[in-house]
This record gives structure tokens, C-alpha cells and sequence, in this order.
């Protein structure tokens, strides 16, 4: 197999690629990550994990890069990492109670064919009901405010859900390996 790098500059995707067990370079790339007038969410999170996987392509002549985006989705409203304290309390209590999607974009471009592959999970979160002062404690001990809709699932965040749904578990944490493992299989066919 190809050579394989990660598009990215999150922690949390290098942890999970690595249960692979594939080597792998990783590379931030530098995009504009802003929703285009009337793009859907999952549309902008297809396009976002191939733009990410191109920006860096040009550096390398044969190898596979491995892209990917996620949004989360509540009453309609586009919900990104909050950055902050205040955005992430103002999401959590928006989250309270309510189902939410979060959909997590994958792509994996050839970089000496630019050939790729692009797909999209769909995770569903059920949130309990909240109170401002376990969004507030929980937003203390977990700090999850480069992660999109304000937790880390794969901390803390569990905490805060009555149930997931999802057919890749992988997917809500940032890098959906089965969707992943499946496309590389495809390239070895």
C-alpha cells in the first residue's frame, strides 16, 4: 500500500488513525473551512474533507491522504467548535434535551491519480436534559472547545447523552475508521 498521511491538525483524529496500526505522516492543512452560501451540511462536510486532503497533495507524489470534517446539526442551525467558554455553555444548553447530528466527513484522495473517495456518517446524540450547572462543571473538567457541539464523547462527554446511534462509533470522535478501513480495502482490490 501507499504511503498514507492525515490531512490534519487534530489530536483527536491522529489517536484513532493510530489504532490502525499503519504508519502515517500527519500535515495541517490551511483551508478556509466557512460554509458557501446555501451548502447543506453534509455537502460542506464532503467538501471540506476533500479540500483538506487536496491542500496538501502537491507535497506528495504517491500517496494517500485521508481528509475529514464534522459539523453538528441541532434545529437546523450549523453548530462548529465553540472556541470558547461561553459559545460552548450556549451550545450545551441549546443541546439539552434534544436529538442532534453530527455528521463527520471522510475522504481519501490518491495523490498520483487524484483519484478519491468521499463519504459521510450520520451520528445521532440524544442528549439528557441539562442543567446549567452540569453544563458548567462538565465544561470545567472537559474543556471541549475545539471539538464541535461543546464535548468529547470520548471523555467526559459521554456523560451528557441518554443514547448515540450510529454505524461507525468512531465517527462522532472525528475519523470514521470503518468507513476508512473500508476505502482503503477498495484501493487494494
Amino acid at each position: 500500500m501507499k504511503n498514507l498521511v492525515l490531512a490534519s491538525s487534530s489530536p483527536y483524529r491522529r489517536e484513532l488513525l493510530q489504532r490502525l496500526r499503519i504508519p502515517f505522516e500527519i500535515i495541517s492543512p490551511d483551508i478556509d473551512e466557512s460554509p458557501q452560501p446555501e451548502e447543506s451540511p453534509e455537502a460542506l462536510v464532503k467538501r471540506l474533507s476533500l479540500e483538506k486532503a487536496m491542500a496538501i497533495a502537491h507535497r506528495f507524489d504517491n500517496h494517500l491522504i485521508v481528509g475529514s470534517d464534522q459539523v453538528a446539526v441541532n434545529d437546523g442551525k450549523l453548530l462548529t467548535k465553540p472556541g470558547n467558554f461561553d459559545n460552548a455553555f450556549k451550545q450545551l444548553c441549546s443541546e439539552s434535551g434534544k436529538n442532534v447530528r453530527f455528521l463527520t466527513g471522510l475522504a481519501l484522495l490518491d495523490s498520483a491519480t487524484q483519484q478519491s473517495q468521499v463519504d459521510m456518517v450520520i451520528t445521532e446524540v440524544v442528549f439528557r436534559r441539562l442543567s446549567d450547572t452540569e453544563i458548567t462543571e462538565y465544561l470545567l473538567k472537559d474543556t471541549p472547545y475545539n471539538c464541535a457541539g461543546s464535548f468529547r464523547s470520548e471523555g467526559l462527554g459521554i456523560t451528557l447523552f441518554d443514547a448515540v446511534y450510529s454505524c461507525d462509533p468512531t465517527a462522532l470522535i472525528g475519523l470514521p475508521l470503518i468507513s476508512l478501513n473500508r476505502m482503503l480495502i477498495n484501493i487494494l482490490k
